[in-house]
């Protein structure tokens, strides 16, 4: 074998080892946003007892706050926010549809 073969093949090696921590990581993420979102249901029925509103924009700012924090550098705090956007407002959505699903619980 030469020398470009076998190091192509030691660089597809490396690409699947990286997919392969990606798919652990994938169904790391996949537990906790779930759980997460078993969270916002909570969330959920006791605003609805206590007669807030799903939409709490403040809330949400301490929530990007929070993520941003943590970023290491510029570009990743920038995909950070338009993910943790993404995930807000699914999660929102997700509110808004739980309390829809109940009985006797009025979305507001």
């Amino acid at each position: 074998m030469s020398d470009s073969t076998v190091n192509n093949t030691l660089h597809w090696q490396e690409l699947d080892e990286w997919r392969k921590k990606i798919d652990t990581l994938d169904q790391q993420l996949s537990s906790l946003l779930c759980e997460r979102l078993d969270c916002a249901q909570n969330i959920s029925s006791l605003k609805s007892r206590i007669g807030e509103q799903v939409l709490q924009p403040e809330r949400e700012k301490e929530v990007l706050n929070n993520v941003l924090n943590h970023a290491d550098s510029p570009l990743k705090a920038h995909t950070l926010e338009k993910i943790y956007r993404c995930i807000i407002e699914e999660t929102r959505l997700f509110q808004h549809e739980w309390k829809n699903s109940q009985p006797g619980i009025h979305a507001s």
